[in-house]
């Protein structure tokens, strides 16, 4: 599961998805991407799943990148657990996305094989997507 090796604090707030992505928009590094049309938190478990569907779906041709990573703690106080005495302890790591971000790349296999395995991949996701390319691949 990927997670940071560490950081400067052990507990973060909520804070708000509104608004588009700043950055990380545009296929940068493969030939095909998966962009992100709604905001949400992509837990480190769903980007583990994308990862496997893909580089299976592509019989570990091409090459995948992952654009997104798995910053932010999300914590949980334990079931049935009287209000009060603190914030939980951080239970799993998210990814903030936003509408625009490209969340996965791939390269090196045909339309056909690209547009097949990031659709798999985003049935794993909580979001709508769409699969998107490099505008000079057109």
């Amino acid at each position: 599961m990927l997670m940071p090796k560490r950081v400067k604090y052990r507990k973060a707030h909520r804070g708000r998805r509104k608004g588009n992505a700043k950055r990380g928009s545009s296929v940068a590094f493969g030939e095909f991407g998966l962009k992100a049309l709604e905001p949400s938190w992509v837990t480190s478990r769903q980007i583990e799943a994308c990862r496997v569907a893909l580089s299976r779906h592509m019989k570990r041709d091409g090459r995948v990148w992952i654009r997104i990573f798995p910053d932010k703690p999300v914590s949980k106080k334990p079931l049935e657990t009287r209000m009060g005495k603190g914030k939980g302890a951080p239970e799993f790591w998210v990814a903030v996305v936003k509408p625009g971000r490209i969340l996965f790349e791939v390269s090196g296999v045909t339309k056909q094989a690209a547009n097949d395995a990031l659709r798999l991949c985003s049935h794993k996701l909580p979001i709508k997507t769409k699969v998107v390319s490099r505008p000079d691949i057109e």
